[in-house]
């Protein structure tokens, strides 16, 4: 309509003075060419509507972008009326009417956040930079202002940010990309339907275009004679960018979703991003806005952060939100999880990788990067809910055992990136992790132990036979045990060493008070009978072969508890042997004995109770029969000491036979049945010899046998053994004074049959006899 009048330089705008030159009568210069801050408001006329400024707006087909000189093509009376309100306000302004600049902000800003709404959420910063380095860059052009240059045309800001795309649109792209439709059949398209079809290139390259025109106008300070339409024009070319980066967004995140991958779209989207950095190669030094660096590729980055992030938040979303109130079983959740990151980077390494590397655009690393930061965050927040032993281990495992294997991140066309990714938990998270699930493990290993012991009272109670495995009297405690240990410290080793070497210990430290308990239970219960001691005996004895052979190291000092153990069924074992052979040993060595056989009645019992260490585990039963073995000499050794009744003259050399040929029948009896204590089989038959010794003078002899034989021996056996001869009172002392000098030189050589495991007369008793007595006087 109007034309649009020129700016006039009023010296006393807005209440200034008169400069010095006006003031002689001549025109004032400007001393800076920005001083159109001053003059700009005069463009505008003083309607009210016009004062509020309005930048254009569009109807859906988005706005226009026409080049200087280009005929605008008609529009609909309702586009000529925002027009008007815009374009032919200045010719409507009152004249006493003066807005200054901050109402052109205002309205610049008005406008652009209209079109933010029509962006998505993650553009609305790009809107808001547009207009701030549009003045910012203004205020800092060279003062040349010659004639102004009104051929520009302003455009229609349109939806271009927010896209409405549709299924037609999509279509549309990938026919024209595909048949090489480039900027020559764009050509009279506009700018926001180039964007809304996602012919980025083309779009691309009009607003190119469009931004070299207005840098040269700029430059040439021509601008000023029309700073409001130049600032309209630049905002536009700003929107419009912003609505290219709003489309990549759009294209990231629908490569991923059900309706397939666009390769036509994706191959457009990797050729704008670099053809911007080829346009910008870096920011220019005088700041200007129109020639910044977009930085698409870090946005479309971005993009594709939020797209993984969204894919990876829909794992148990599902769940969720079917049953609000239960929370989803996180083995469940992890899984899913894990199914879907693993189809979508199958995806993308077959489909979106293959399009974006056509235009060498580097998608794999960068969608492994975005997946494994949105997995590692979602983790960080199931860990700081992960509740439980279970939960615990749960999330330890899929995190160093499932996201970790080889398959699930890396394929064998596409190798992980050369910089290694950063860890999925963070090392503290990690650490605190480990500790919780340790404590948990303590409390669920003890419970464990507490409901073997459990399962063993009730087989008691139920008073049930132990069964026999390959021979040998077993119970099940040894079994489960060995898979409570195995079964952890295999799970804790699957997720680190450092946590299975924190799982042994809990388990050794675990099996040690356990030992103890069971021990106590089962002797002050009424199950004590010879299998279940042989059972339990066994039990002893697998646990330290099994868990001593695998983990030496962890459970070297169980060794001492097992065998503590052992030995304590053992002794029990013993007892009642003891106590039934006892009696027996009270005949021997008197006047009854030497015509009677004595012996055997004991010697049967023996043989019977060796028939039960047939059950049990070879070394332990080798060592029970070596006890009993020792147990009958030692007995019979006491009752000779100490005896009942007085050998004399004939009866002393006919016990001294009786004594050999007993003897002989033990070393017999106890080699058949296996026994290795050969070691045994002096000490009858040199008490014997002295017994019936005629030549005297041998018994120093003798008792030299005795005593390096056994080094455990004792001045008062010495004197007991010397007290069933009379000998008198000096060869007495004479083989006293040899065998205690022989004893001095034995415990000073630290001879010591304690040393050896060949205990005897020590173990024997003495009471004090007048015999003795007169012996020692």
């Amino acid at each position: 309509g109007t034309e649009v009048p020129r700016p006039v330089r009023r010296p006393h705008l807005q209440g200034a003075s008169p400069g010095p030159d006006e003031q002689a009568g001549g025109t004032a210069q400007p001393t800076d060419c920005w001083e159109v801050e001053a003059t700009a408001p005069q463009i505008l006329k003083s309607s009210s509507a016009a004062a509020k400024m309005p930048l254009p707006q569009t109807q859906a087909s988005g706005l226009e972008l026409h080049r200087p000189q280009e005929p605008v093509e008609p529009h609909t009376p309702a586009q000529g009326a925002r027009w008007a309100s815009s374009e032919d306000a200045p010719g409507a302004q009152h004249e006493g009417f003066r807005p200054g600049l901050g109402t052109l902000r205002r309205a610049l800003s008005r406008a652009s956040q209209r079109a933010s709404v029509r962006a998505s959420r993650g553009d609305a910063g790009l809107l808001r930079l547009s207009g701030r380095f549009l003045f910012g860059s203004l205020r800092r052009t060279p003062d040349n202002c010659p004639a102004v240059d009104q051929t520009g045309v302003t455009s229609e800001p349109g939806p271009a940010c927010g896209r409405k795309g549709s299924s037609k649109a999509k279509e549309d792209v990938g026919r024209r990309l595909s048949t090489g439709a480039g900027p020559e059949e764009a050509k009279g398209t506009s700018v926001a339907d180039l964007i809304s079809e996602r012919q980025l290139l083309a779009a691309f390259e009009r607003l190119r275009h469009l931004e070299t025109g207005l840098v040269t106008e700029k430059a040439s300070c021509t601008f000023q004679q029309d700073p409001t339409g130049f600032a309209r024009r630049a905002m536009d070319v700003c929107l419009h960018y912003d609505g290219l980066a709003a489309e990549i967004g759009a294209i990231v995140r629908e490569t991923l979703g059900p309706d397939g991958v666009d390769a036509a779209a994706l191959a457009e989207l990797a050729r704008v991003v670099r053809a911007e950095e080829e346009a910008h190669p870096e920011p220019p030094a005088d700041g200007d806005f129109l020639r910044t660096p977009r930085r698409w590729r870090q946005y479309w980055e971005d993009a594709v952060r939020r797209s993984a992030e969204e894919r990876v938040r829909q794992a148990g979303a599902g769940e969720a939100q079917g049953a609000p109130d239960a929370a989803p079983d996180l083995a469940r959740l992890l899984a899913e999880l894990g199914a879907l990151v693993r189809r979508d980077l199958q995806k993308v390494q077959r489909e979106v990788h293959p399009a974006y590397a056509a235009a060498g655009f580097p998608a794999w690393a960068a969608y492994l990067r975005a997946f494994h930061g949105a997995v590692a965050g979602r983790l960080q927040e199931l860990a700081h809910d992960a509740r439980g032993c279970e939960q615990l281990y749960v999330l330890l495992d899929w995190a160093a055992n499932v996201y970790s294997s080889p398959d699930f991140l890396g394929s064998q066309d596409q190798a992980l990136p050369s910089e290694p990714l950063p860890p999925l938990l963070a090392p503290d998270v990690w650490a605190r992790l480990e500790e919780d699930y340790t404590s948990f493990l303590e409390t669920k290993i003890a419970s464990c132990f507490d409901g073997i012991l459990q399962l063993e009272q009730s087989r008691w109670a139920a008073a049930e036979a132990p069964e026999e495995l390959r021979g040998l009297y077993h119970t099940p405690l040894s079994f489960d045990v060995c898979m409570l240990v195995a079964e952890h410290v295999k799970a804790a080793g699957a997720i680190s060493a450092e946590l299975e070497a924190t799982t042994l210990g809990i388990c050794a430290r675990a099996l040690g008070l356990f030992l103890h308990r069971f021990e106590k239970a089962f002797l002050e219960s009424g199950a004590v009978t010879e299998p279940n001691l042989c059972a339990s005996i066994n039990a002893c004895e697998e646990l330290r072969t099994h868990l001593l052979a695998k983990f030496p190291e962890s459970f070297g000092e169980l060794e001492k508890a097992l065998g503590a153990a052992a030995r304590a069924f053992q002794k029990r074992l013993l007892q009642g042997l003891q106590g039934a052979v006892q009696p027996l040993f009270r005949v021997l060595c008197t006047k009854a004995w030497l015509t009677q056989d004595l012996l055997q009645p004991l010697m049967d019992k023996v043989v019977a109770f060796s028939g039960l260490l047939e059950h049990m585990a070879p070394p332990l039963a080798q060592e029970t029969l070596q006890q009993v073995h020792r147990y009958v000499v030692r007995e019979y050794l006491a009752q000779a000491l100490r005896p009942r009744e007085r050998l004399r003259g004939v009866d002393r050399r006919s016990g001294s036979q009786k004594m050999g040929l007993e003897a002989q029948a033990i070393g017999n009896t106890f080699q058949g049945l296996g026994s290795e204590a050969t070691w045994l089989g002096q000490a009858i038959p040199c008490v014997a010899d002295i017994l019936g010794e005629t030549y005297k003078d041998d018994i120093r002899r003798h008792l030299e046998t005795l005593i390096r034989s056994y080094p455990d021996i004792r001045r008062d056996h010495v004197l007991a053994i010397l007290a069933l001869r009379r000998l008198g009172r000096r060869r007495n002392q004479h083989f006293l004074r040899h065998a205690q000098a022989m004893l001095r030189a034995a415990a000073k050589a630290g001879v010591s049959g304690a040393a050896g495991g060949r205990v005897l007369f020590e173990e024997i008793e003495l009471g004090t006899g007048v015999d003795v007595l007169v012996t020692c006087i």
